[in-house]
């Protein structure tokens, strides 16, 4: 997929470049020592995310983690993990061909991405980011601020979103 970027008045919508994506799973009591290996405490707390640099950590479950970096530090992080399994079982699956990532922004950027998601965007803090489904799609929707959002969408289903978010764009340029 191309790098895209469409403008209306009112919101932006960007596909964004690849990350390095890995799903984390990993017991209490290992915890702290997988976060060691990434180089950052990993959140508590469901939809609580840590940042360290360019890498992101979003808290999906009790145990279960979302990773994103740069696709340069890939090899790195399964390295490190690699190292900490004898003393920490834990399961990193690399997930990064698995999701694209749009960028929706502007003033408009929060009605827009309530059009196909069924939660309270207004308890999305900026910060946070959760699972959700945006029009049946599994998604990670991130609230990067009050007029900013990502979101990280199944390949298979990227077309049909991207579809869903351009309708709904020139619906709100139009002013419908």
């Amino acid at each position: 997929m191309t790098n895209q970027k469409h403008d209306f008045p009112s919101v932006t919508i960007e596909d964004l470049a690849p990350d390095a994506r890995f799903s984390l799973r990993v017991g209490e009591a290992g915890r702290d020592r997988a976060g060691l290996a990434l180089g950052l405490f990993l959140p508590t707390g469901v939809s609580n995310v840590v940042r360290h640099g360019e890498r992101a950590v979003v808290c999906l479950g009790p145990d279960e983690w979302l990773v994103t970096a740069p696709e340069g530090e890939r090899d790195a992080i399964v390295e490190a993990f690699a190292t900490i399994y004898d003393q920490t079982p834990h399961s990193l699956v690399e997930i990064s061909d698995r999701e694209l990532t749009y960028r929706i922004t502007g003033p408009a950027a929060f009605t827009l991405m309530t059009i196909g998601c069924p939660r309270d965007l207004s308890r999305l803090t900026p910060g946070r980011a959760v699972r959700t489904v945006f029009d049946g799609a599994t998604v990670i929707l991130w609230r990067d601020a009050e007029d900013a959002f990502r979101l990280d969408v199944w390949r298979s289903f990227a077309p049909h979103v991207r579809d869903l978010l351009e309708t709904g764009r020139a619906e709100l340029a139009a002013g419908l």
